[in-house]
């Protein structure tokens, strides 16, 4: 299980290796000091597989593990565990993976089938805490309930209610407290959207008509919409069941932007035609009068597909604005900068409303390589950028804003994210001070291990 070196795949190996220690250290070491006003929990959750896989081996695969860092008076802990799913349940009792992935999808044998389904539910992409659940969740299933202490409590369909699967990146309103959410597949129907209230009941779903099953990661929302980008990146169920790409770029399609109203059904939707691009994650959106802008990290198109042989020219994804005017129907857009990042946060206090700075990170070579190598601020406002750049030798993951509960500027608060170094490989969590990013760390957690490179992270305050 853990002799990793055997593990044929670029994407499984140095600090993509996986870990298999489940562990609990405490009284970390701590360069500088830790802010007393963050008492809470950093949590970060990415792919780990515990077993070899079988065959070709995609970065989204792994199963997933969750690595958390309590702080509280100034002191820090850490903990991981894996997300024990029906999928890695059944192949412990086996002692080796039992399902393909998403460059070699293999129908599981009958048995693992009806212990686990058919598609392991990884939950490895991101987390939300809404309604006093934390969820871990993969776009193609249900969330994955987990607790604080990073224990599984199980898949999560609210009551039943769910129907299809959930994206990973739904968006808790900060004001209302309703959690918002789509479901895409590549079966019909293609695209549902569904809310839940502040109790954590889901009160609304709909299916949202679209012409083709695409791919889309991730949306927005404001005061009174939901709002989603169809672009041309469309899955090919047949092929991926044959075991080729499931996914391809066809630009003949076109892309659109469809805003729907909060509660309204697919007979609401209006569509907007923009250029050809794709978007991975945005910043925020929201409303001014009758016009809806949008922010996000850009692409041209989708770079590569699922397999990732030959993934192409760089996609430098650049920040950019959409602004669509209700009243007109018009669309404006266009670039507001030229450096390119991704994994886009804001202040979630204002998810949904008028944002002035953004979070993102820049990498250093946009082939897809997990490289990045610090974090901007922008200003939406003056479009000002500042920068904080780790050594050459290290690589961060996602920027989390954590507000300083004592606070009243948009930016009082501190940058959280795990850095690596590849030359020791020693992790650390550092915390900027999202003021003054350029300044040095206000506090570098030095963790016991390492913790590989994963997808995305969030503060959970006490």
């Amino acid at each position: 299980m853990t002799d990793i070196d055997t593990w044929d795949t670029p994407f499984l190996q140095g600090l993509m290796a996986p870990v298999f220690d489940e562990r609990d250290d405490h009284d970390l070491t701590v360069i500088g000091e830790i802010p007393s006003a963050l008492r809470g929990m950093f949590v970060r959750t990415g792919p780990n597989p515990q077993f070899a896989p079988m065959g070709a081996y995609h970065p989204f695969d792994g199963d997933g593990m969750l690595h958390a860092v309590y702080l509280e008076d100034g002191t820090a802990r850490y903990r991981n565990r894996f997300i024990e799913s029906k999928g890695l349940l059944a192949e412990r009792r086996r002692g080796h993976a039992c399902f393909g992935g998403m460059s070699n999808f293999q129908f599981p044998d009958r048995e693992v089938v009806a212990e686990a389904g058919v598609l392991k539910n990884t939950a490895n992409t991101a987390t939300v805490r809404h309604a006093g659940h934390y969820f871990s969740m993969l776009e193609a299933g249900p969330p994955t309930e987990f607790d604080r202490d990073l224990r599984t409590l199980g898949e999560y369909t609210f009551g039943g209610r769910l129907q299809g699967p959930m994206t990973a990146h739904p968006k808790v309103d900060p004001v209302t407290g309703d959690m918002l959410f789509f479901g895409y597949s590549p079966s019909s129907p293609y695209l549902r959207y569904s809310e839940v209230d502040a109790a954590g009941e889901l009160v609304h779903c709909a299916e949202i008509d679209i012409p083709a099953p695409v791919m889309i990661h991730d949306f927005v929302i404001t005061e009174h919409f939901a709002i989603f980008v169809d672009a041309p990146a469309v899955f090919d169920l047949h092929r991926m069941l044959q075991g080729g790409d499931p996914m391809s770029w066809q630009p003949d399609n076109g892309t659109r932007i469809g805003v729907v109203p909060r509660g309204g059904s697919s007979a609401d939707v209006r569509w907007f035609g923009i250029d050809n691009s794709y978007v991975v994650h945005f910043f925020n959106a929201w409303e001014d009068g009758s016009t809806i802008e949008i922010r996000a990290p850009r692409m041209p198109d989708m770079p590569g597909g699922f397999q990732f042989d030959n993934p192409g020219a760089a996609r430098a994804p650049l920040p950019w604005r959409w602004t669509i005017d209700l009243a007109t129907g018009r669309v404006t857009e266009g670039p507001t900068g030229d450096t390119a990042s991704e994994f886009p946060r804001v202040d979630e206090r204002l998810t949904g409303r008028r944002t002035r700075f953004g979070y993102a990170c820049p990498q250093r070579t946009w082939e897809f390589e997990f490289d990045f190598e610090g974090v901007f601020k922008y200003d939406f406002v003056t479009e000002a950028v500042d920068a904080h750049h780790y050594l050459p030798s290290e690589v961060c993951g996602e920027h989390v804003f954590a507000p300083d509960p004592n606070g009243t500027a948009e930016d009082d608060g501190w940058l959280l994210s795990f850095v690596t170094d590849r030359t020791t490989e020693r992790s650390e969590l550092v915390i900027l001070d999202a003021r003054d990013v350029a300044a040095e760390p206000v506090a570098r957690v030095q963790m016991a291990t390492r913790v590989p490179i994963g997808f995305h992270a969030n503060w959970f305050a006490d």
